[in-house]
């Protein structure tokens, strides 16, 4: 696992004070290329993943352990989640786009299916 990833995931994600900036494009870029999959939306302020699943059960059991974590991280992305498809969407709306909580979120996610 690489040295960041492993950041990522000894991390929680804390309560940002009023004023702060959302994360530059270039630590984005950090973070995403060691979380397959992720990219920056066009806009700049939103960061997704689409997970593919055999079946609905699988589906629904992939979003209930995503639940279970961002619950305890107390920060929660937006979900599209269809029969073999779940979408994962994570933007910080206190900053105006991404933060260090959204990518720490994306990480741990990224764990449950390791």
């Amino acid at each position: 696992m690489l040295a960041l990833m492993r950041e990522l995931l000894e991390k929680h994600c804390r309560e940002l004070p009023s004023g702060t900036p959302a994360l530059p494009v270039t630590a984005i870029a950090r973070y995403l290329a060691e979380l397959p999959g992720w990219s920056l939306a066009s806009d700049g302020q939103r960061i997704a993943k689409s997970y593919e699943f055999k079946n609905f059960h699988e589906t629904m059991e992939f979003v209930n352990a995503l639940a279970w974590v961002v619950h305890r991280e107390d920060h929660h992305p937006d979900l599209e989640v269809s029969f073999k498809r779940c979408r994962v969407v994570f933007s910080t709306h206190s900053v105006g786009g991404v933060s260090e909580n959204d990518v720490i979120c994306a990480a741990k996610i990224e764990a449950l299916l390791r």
